[in-house]
């Protein structure tokens, strides 16, 4: 029963406090893997609270009516968890690789090459926007109307990103948190967990391009495609929270600050460490009472 509690709360009211906290965006690449931690303990716990049952079960040969009710809720949730887990990670995986691919296809077919913009398909269009197509054949796009708004400096910012956005497979570390956040019932799941990770992820490819293209033409060119739409299944520079990112990116470059960073890392291995052995320790103990 302390598993499903726990799960409760990592799934709900823990990311809604974690997502308040301003010191992520010093640290983002460790701040990523804190919620991926979280996320995945949440999980853990929920799962672990279906094992759990089966460990007590060995002790109680006849347990009382209170100790079974409680058994039964932490395996139906168990077992609700698993189920959406499974089915959320199929029907993701499944639709947003399929979109992919016609969105890949339709690129290919009505788009065209610009030399001011080395390595990315150009689609003639009104709005200005750029984004990348991820997938193991990655598509870099941008519109006539950006190629004709930024200047050279400015395009290559915005190509440096969404490089860095296929090259880290960002789409892969968005989709993990969907599936997890779908995999918990809504009354009990905060949107948290997955609008922070998004944030993170922007960081994580705006600080890849000023390091290759400079700040000032990256946060220019923000600015610029700050309204862009980007389709679904694509990851876009202006896509997510682009006022604090243009803020972040006016500061100079933050030193590394190890310190903290290592701070995080070890929190999050905490996080999955104590769920795990919540449940194993039962096991290997009932294991012992055998030797």
């Amino acid at each position: 029963m302390v598993l499903t509690v726990l799960a409760l709360i990592l799934a709900g009211p823990a990311p809604e406090w974690l997502a308040r906290a301003q010191w992520q965006s010093r640290v983002p690449r460790a701040a990523l893997v804190l919620w991926q931690a979280l996320t995945l303990a949440a999980l853990l716990s929920a799962l672990g609270a279906g094992l759990s049952v089966a460990t007590l079960a060995a002790y109680y040969d006849r347990p009382g009516t209170g100790m079974l009710i409680l058994h039964t809720a932490a395996a139906t949730f168990t077992l609700l968890v698993l189920a959406r887990l499974l089915w959320a990670a199929h029907t993701l995986g499944t639709s947003l690789r399929a979109r992919r691919r016609r969105h890949r296809q339709l690129v290919d077919l009505v788009s065209r090459k610009d030399h001011r913009a080395p390595g990315a398909r150009v689609l003639d269009a009104q709005e200005a926007f750029a984004y990348c197509l991820p997938g193991l054949s990655a598509r870099l796009v941008v519109s006539s109307s950006a190629v004709e708004t930024l200047n050279d400096a400015e395009i290559r910012a915005v190509l440096e990103h969404e490089r860095a956005h296929a090259r880290a497979r960002h789409d892969l570390v968005l989709e993990g948190f969907t599936a997890l956040h779908n995999a918990f019932p809504r009354v009990v799941r905060s949107r948290a967990a997955l609008d922070t990770a998004a944030g993170l992820i922007e960081m994580l490819a705006d600080d890849a391009a000023r390091r290759r293209a400079g700040a000032l033409p990256l946060g220019r060119a923000l600015v610029r495609l700050a309204d862009a739409q980007v389709p679904a299944g694509a990851l876009g520079s202006g896509s997510v929270s682009p006022l604090a990112r243009i803020q972040r990116l006016g500061k100079p470059m933050p030193p590394a600050h190890r310190h903290l960073a290592a701070a995080v890392y070890i929190g999050a291995a905490a996080l999955i460490v104590v769920p795990t052995l919540t449940v194993a320790g039962p096991w290997l103990a009932h294991l012992a009472t055998f030797g």
